[in-house]
């Protein structure tokens, strides 16, 4: 089933989110040390169909470029390279960390678990790829074309 996968890249950790096969909705995956991501997306593509990576990009409230946005510079060809065939998209991850921690309130989680970096990265992950299926979505909507996953699973 078609998928997109949401990186939430970090140096000690990249939390990684996927949608469901229509693109409506992002799930926290799991959170991986950067140096096994790349063998980590190779399983995961051996059973799912990937349709685009969504990475955060970093950005500084002014829009510029984050300090972070050079270790995701060097990750991205990496990415690029193992899964050629598969488009890569930058989404801005401003305040998904305190995003993702409002969400864990919100959400009841207890504090030893909100403490948890692992928890807040996969949540930023999902957070970063439901932006971009928002957006995707309400982009199909308004050129007046539903869904393609969905006209693609209908019966």
């Amino acid at each position: 089933m078609d998928r997109f996968i949401g990186i939430d890249y970090g140096r000690k950790r990249t939390g990684l989110a996927i949608s469901d096969p229509l693109g409506i909705f992002a799930s926290p995956l799991d959170t991986i040390h950067p140096a096994k991501l790349i063998e980590y997306l190779k399983k995961l593509a051996e059973n799912e169909t990937i349709k685009s990576f969504i990475v955060g990009a970093p950005q500084n409230l002014n829009g510029q470029e984050s300090e972070a946005m050079k270790d995701i510079r060097a990750f991205l060809p990496l990415l690029k390279k193992a899964f050629p065939d598969i488009p890569v998209e930058l989404e801005d991850e401003r305040f998904t960390s305190v995003l993702a921690h409002r969400a864990m309130i919100d959400g009841g989680m207890k504090y030893s678990d909100r403490r948890d970096k692992a928890n807040v990265d996969k949540i930023s992950a999902a957070i970063i790829l439901q932006g971009w299926l928002d957006r995707r979505n309400a982009q199909a909507q308004a050129a007046g074309g539903v869904n393609e996953q969905a006209n693609d699973n209908a019966l």
